[in-house]
């Protein structure tokens, strides 16, 4: 295999790692209530102990990298991410699964500024960046519904309540084989060293850039965004579990529809915008995503336990509603392109950063609000909420559109 290809191979390995263990943490929120007993708002603490831990990552590390070097760092996330999963068997406690969603998204926040940069480094030309940057970010879709699903099995073949942390012990061989790909593949970062050189100028990059109108207006369409993904990614397995009745290994396949119709609506919406314009396609898509909530959720009341359900006779709306993704799907992408293609090149860095912090921080929060509300009030409830962000991301858009018409016509 030649060198750029094993490089390439290593950064789309490690990079599905890290989706796989991201995403895990609906699975074990549902997992650490039924087996050490932890209310729903503590078991949502691991969602803050993920996202909050991207935040200080992303903030403290992602200007000392490129001197670090991207490689070496991949090699310590990955190999710390090996060390991690093998002592989730052994120490077994919601307090070590608190302390190991630290550890993950301190990986991934340093991580994901290396993956970025090492897709400039690998291919630098405008076209070959944009399809690899596809191929990543599909490749950790990949990863995540492998997740999911991996997850699942081991769950379903768990009889003592402890069997499913086995699927720790898979984690971590693909962890140490994805540090084993990055140090076979040799990675020139040269030329990222001379550019990124100065920290203490990227963090007044990302200060001066915070205080814009279109800035504030795009980081609260983010963080909303975030907030109403993780809210429902989150805490899905929990919902198709204790309202629809599903057994909990299904409980947890069920939700890679969730993710699924993520990457359809990711896919489909490319050609789409260019039809109907950004704010147009955004607009269907939040009053669909509303349409879908209030439509499907009356038919989860009233429903029983039926310990004989399968595929086929499960309810209607484990189907119908994961649909939402589909509509979901286009809106971080959109945004974000729009906003990036209407900064100079320098300034990328910066906003990508804030992007990072602002997405932990509705992870967070959305995941803590629907944990609270679903343990004080109901599942239907706490998911009916997402309704109040969908109305504000609107709001967000419609500000942020007619701010950048506005730039647009002075620069004029």
């Amino acid at each position: 295999m030649a060198r750029p290809a094993l490089a390439i191979v290593a950064l789309v390995t490690s990079y599905a790692v890290l989706g796989l263990l991201m995403n895990s943490v609906g699975t074990v929120i549902l997992q650490s209530i039924a087996h050490y007993g932890v209310s729903k708002p503590q078991a949502a603490t691991l969602e803050a102990c993920k996202d909050l831990s991207v935040v200080a990552a992303s903030f403290l590390f992602a200007v000392s990298l490129p001197r670090f070097g991207f490689r070496r760092a991949q090699i310590g996330v990955m190999l710390a991410i090996a060390a991690g999963a093998l002592l989730m068997p052994v120490a077994n406690s919601f307090l070590a699964t608190q302390l190991f969603f630290v550890l993950t998204g301190l990986c991934f926040g340093i991580a994901k500024v290396a993956t970025y940069a090492s897709i400039g480094l690998l291919r630098p030309e405008r076209e070959r960046h944009a399809g690899l940057t596809s191929l990543v970010e599909g490749v950790f879709m990949v990863g995540i519904l492998a997740g999911i699903w991996m997850f699942g099995w081991f769950i379903g073949r768990d009889r003592t309540g402890e069997d499913w942390l086995d699927v720790y012990h898979v984690i971590a061989a693909l962890a140490a084989g994805s540090a084993l790909l990055w140090w076979l593949a040799p990675l020139d970062e040269s030329r990222n060293v001379a550019a990124d050189g100065a920290p203490a100028a990227s963090r007044r990059d990302m200060l001066a850039l915070a205080i814009l109108p279109s800035t504030i207006a795009f980081l609260a369409a983010i963080f909303l965004y975030v907030l109403v993904e993780q809210s429902i990614g989150t805490w899905l397995p929990t919902f198709n579990n204790q309202v629809l009745h599903l057994p909990s290994a299904m409980s947890v396949q069920a939700s890679s529809i969730f993710i699924a119709a993520l990457a359809l609506g990711r896919v489909s919406a490319s050609w789409l915008v260019a039809k109907l314009g950004w704010l147009r396609l955004l607009l269907i898509c939040l009053a669909a995503m509303a349409a879908l909530v209030l439509l499907t959720l009356p038919s989860t009341r009233g429903l029983t336990l039926r310990p004989d359900v399968t595929w086929f006779s499960a309810p209607l709306a484990a189907y119908i509603f994961p649909l939402i993704g589909v509509f979901m799907a286009p809106i971080y992408p959109i945004v974000s392109s729009v906003v990036l293609s209407a900064l100079p090149q320098a300034k990328h860095a910066a906003m990508v950063g804030l992007m990072v912090i602002f997405s932990a921080l509705g992870g967070t929060i959305g995941s803590m609000i629907t944990g609270i509300v679903f343990d004080r009030f109901s599942g239907q409830t706490a998911f009916y909420l997402v309704l109040v962000p969908i109305v504000l991301i609107g709001i967000a858009l419609w500000q942020l559109d007619r701010i950048t018409r506005r730039s647009a016509s002075q620069a004029a």
